[in-house]
């Protein structure tokens, strides 16, 4: 069976390590297999009227906010990380669920944000959706679930690769603007706004929470939940930590002991865990 990404880097090293290979030769297998991913990326994401992923991408925005200037549509992606900062602390009070529903619900820079993150220009983490597609098709996955699924990336790669495809979010703007996404290339998803409806139960057989957990109000509640989503067998896929960061005031969790003590009260083991690359973990449930 062909090893995922980091599991081949990590032993492509280990050879370096040996003095089978050069640093040079790991550096051109490096590049030349997260070329592969992100080809993979690009192919789900790019519009077919477009060859570069950041200009598919910012043409996207601006079709979908009625803006044609498309430099001021990468005015405000490049701004979108201070705008949500100051978005938090003008409207939030992190101690109340309503208020932090209705940031990520109202807020204009989230969606830009989202997006230039997805144009990989500063951070490769994106392709860990990638990464769990692999993992999903390695193992005969067939039911998704995009737990917090922002700008529905992660609905147009497993939609676009044959796995039927749910997205939830706690922020219909942005379920809006994915069923947009989807629909405009032809792909089918069901969609739940976690604000008004439960997840289905033992329903899927893979479920992505990527970089959620540090946002969520009460991540041990949501681990039930996601544990009551999937099949018996499935899987969690997701990064369940997160760094300091001061502009990101939306990190509201640091301590996920409590969240990973319920996990194995539950019943999840963790199977998979990426060493090398990004940090995520597979959970499955036994």
């Amino acid at each position: 069976m062909e090893k995922l990404l980091p599991e081949h880097l990590k032993d492509f090293w280990q050879s370096v390590e040996r003095h089978k290979y050069s640093r040079e030769d790991y550096t051109h297998e490096y590049d030349r297999a997260l070329a592969e991913y992100r080809q993979t990326w690009e192919r789900a994401l790019i519009l077919p009227t477009h060859v570069d992923l950041r200009e598919s991408l910012l043409a996207e925005i601006g079709r979908y906010t009625r803006c044609d200037d498309i430099a001021e549509v990468r005015r405000r992606c490049e701004q979108a990380v201070a705008s949500l900062k100051r978005e938090w602390e003008n409207r939030v009070q992190p101690e109340d669920r309503r208020s932090i529903e209705l940031f990520y619900d109202a807020s204009p820079a989230m969606l830009h944000e989202l997006m230039w993150w997805h144009t990989l220009g500063d951070d490769l983490s994106p392709l860990a959706y990638v990464l769990a597609l692999r993992f999903a098709q390695r193992h005969g996955c067939k039911s998704y679930l995009d737990f917090g699924a922002g700008v529905g990336a992660g609905g147009l790669l497993f939609a676009g690769h044959g796995l039927q495809t749910t997205l939830a979010d706690i922020s219909s703007s942005l379920l809006r603007f994915s069923a947009w996404r989807l629909s405009m290339r032809n792909l089918m998803a069901e969609y739940i706004d976690l604000k008004r409806s439960p997840l289905p139960t033992q329903h899927f057989d893979i479920i992505t929470a990527m970089d959620v957990f540090e946002h969520l109000t009460d991540p041990v509640e949501t681990v039930e939940k996601l544990w009551n989503a999937l099949k018996p067998g499935g899987v969690l896929y997701g990064r369940i930590s997160v760094e300091a960061d001061e502009n990101r005031p939306q990190h509201i969790v640091n301590d996920f002991e409590p969240t990973f003590e319920r996990m194995r009260a539950l019943g999840f083991v963790e199977v998979w865990r990426d060493e090398w690359l990004w940090g995520h973990q597979v959970f499955q449930k036994l």
